[in-house]
């Protein structure tokens, strides 16, 4: 990590934050970094960089990024700038926008696909930030 230290202070978009096993977080989640999620999150989850959601992990919210490795459970929207993953143990319940998506044999996807350029939020604005 030393070599990702700018002027003395390491950089929040190499920064990743982790919400371990048995611990539960009520409420929103934002970073501009990554996040590993393990336990449960009660809220929206945003990361400037990448969400991992673990196989025995649960968001109950939307979740909005650049790259997202999904296998666990999630009820809510997704929105990946770039790419989605849905792991074979994953449970989605929401809409996906995406600009590219891979769906493991076994994963669960009950909500629409939106693909493509621009079906990952970039026309509507939800995450021009990136």
């Amino acid at each position: 990590m030393v070599s990702e230290r700018a002027g003395g202070k390491l950089s929040q978009e190499t920064m990743i934050s982790i919400i371990g096993p048995g611990m539960t977080v009520v409420g929103d989640c934002d970073t501009e970094g990554s996040i590993r999620i393990e336990g449960r999150v009660h809220g929206s989850v945003r990361a400037g960089k990448a969400v991992v959601v673990g196989e025995h992990a649960s968001v109950d919210g939307d979740i909005t990024t650049q790259d997202a490795v999904l296998s666990g459970k999630v009820t809510g929207t997704i929105i990946s700038g770039s790419r989605l993953e849905l792991k074979q143990t994953s449970r989605i319940e929401g809409d996906v926008h995406a600009r590219r998506l891979e769906l493991e044999e076994g994963a669960i996807l009950n909500g629409t696909v939106n693909m493509g350029e621009g079906s990952a939020g970039a026309d509507s604005g939800a995450i021009s930030e990136y």
